[in-house]
């Protein structure tokens, strides 16, 4: 292993790098403080940065479906301070291959978030009635967006006019102009230039609103590149996977339409639509005896729709029971649109509220982040090192369905 000391940090790697000043390994053994794995990576195809939580990832050199399968036992050679660091959650990854990679060495998360909305529509507003009633211990204040003048001003008055006598202090909620919407720590996408109506269900609704969204979206992500935007860039408009791919290529693309990588991190931008395909599996899961079990030993993966892959087991893994929830899940919208209304609330709570105010606190929850070139809904928690993506040792039967909707996802954007 290679050490190095760049500033005040303190930098290894397999590899050998002459434009880093060399150390020993007992002077890099001495910090106290996070530590950075150096890589050389094609940037479309990796992370900029991310949580090392396992040694073997120190030596692969490839992103892709693999994240999700973990390996028991690691064979190779690592000094056991450095193990511990990785098991304390203290390495970052960093690929070299990005030009503005030494942004990630003085990254951090904020002890507060500042908050934005953008788009108070069905989604957009329920969130907002979400995050201000359950964030108060994470978040710092709300700014909300929409073209809508009415609208933004109606839920100004009765958002901060929600409290109670011995409700803590909720976080203050304020009207946005367009060019605001980036200053803050978290700017979520809720736009929706088209929900599809009651009657609809026939037709491919993810590809019409993908067609309608990414369109505005990446004006969104034009503007993030315009703002330096250093923040979480978070899609909780549908198909949120295909829209995060969507606004990584669109803010990266400089105006002779050449990728540059110099708008946003595929890290920074996050999907949320797969915690309410994990709920609705559990609503199914609870119904049956032979599927409870759902609930303590299955996984949901994949995109808010279609392709969605839910796992009845990981250590015990029954195919049929599996393809059952997965076609509950994937249908329970249907159920809800038969009794004349649109099927926002599970979604905007569950993938929304819920699943975010986790990600601020780092806890474990249902997102979609980039997998070597795919934005792949997993269980993943956001750390001080970066994002860490649950790794277990899954079924070869599940794997093969989690790789179809893999090449799926990469074939569509």
């Amino acid at each position: 292993m290679n050490y190095y000391r760049l500033g005040n940090e303190i930098l290894f790697s397999p590899q050998h790098y002459t434009q880093f000043q060399l150390i020993t390994e007992e002077e890099a053994q001495k910090s106290k403080d996070t530590i950075f794995l150096l890589k050389n990576i094609e940037p479309t195809q990796s992370r900029r940065c991310f949580s090392v939580s396992h040694p073997s990832l120190v030596f692969s050199m490839k992103e892709d479906l693999n994240l999700l399968h973990g390996e028991e036992h690691f064979t190779g050679e690592m000094p056991q301070w450095l193990k511990d660091k990785i098991d304390r959650r203290e390495v970052m990854s960093v690929n070299i291959a990005y030009n503005n990679w030494k942004k990630a060495l003085s990254s951090s998360l904020p002890k507060k978030w500042r908050l934005n909305i953008a788009g108070l529509g069905d989604v957009g507003g329920t969130l907002l009635i979400g995050l201000r009633l359950l964030g108060a211990d994470c978040i710092d204040e709300i700014g909300i967006y929409d073209r809508d003048l009415n609208k933004l001003q109606r839920w100004e008055y009765e958002i901060n006019q929600i409290n109670g006598y011995e409700t803590p202090s909720l976080p203050n909620v304020k009207i946005l102009q367009e060019d605001e919407v980036f200053n803050c720590d978290i700017f979520l996408f809720c736009i929706a230039a088209h929900v599809p109506a009651i009657g609809e269900e026939k037709v491919d609704v993810r590809m019409v609103q993908l067609e309608a969204n990414s369109k505005i979206i990446n004006h969104y992500g034009s503007l993030a590149r315009q703002s330096n935007f250093n923040g979480i860039f978070a899609v909780v408009s549908d198909p949120v996977d295909l829209l995060c791919k969507s606004v990584y290529l669109s803010s990266n693309t400089n105006e002779a339409g050449e990728l540059d990588g110099e708008g946003l991190a595929p890290e920074q931008i996050r999907g949320y639509g797969l915690g309410v395909m994990n709920a609705r599996a559990l609503y199914y899961a609870n119904q049956k005896e032979n599927t409870k079990h759902y609930v303590s030993e299955g996984r949901a993966y994949g995109p808010h729709g279609a392709d969605l892959v839910i796992a009845d087991s990981i250590q015990h893994y029954n195919h049929e029971l599996s393809l059952y929830l997965t076609e509950k899940a994937k249908t329970a919208n249907l159920e809800v649109r038969k009794t004349g209304y649109k099927p926002y609330i599970a979604p905007a709570l569950s993938s929304g509220t819920l699943s975010i105010l986790a990600t601020l606190r780092g806890d474990w929850h249902y997102s979609a982040t980039f997998m070597g070139g795919v934005y792949m809904g997993a269980m993943n928690r956001l750390l001080p090192s970066g994002v860490e993506v649950e790794r277990l040792e899954l079924p070869h039967q599940l794997l093969e369905r989690l790789q179809v909707t893999y090449n799926k996802l990469e074939s569509l954007l």
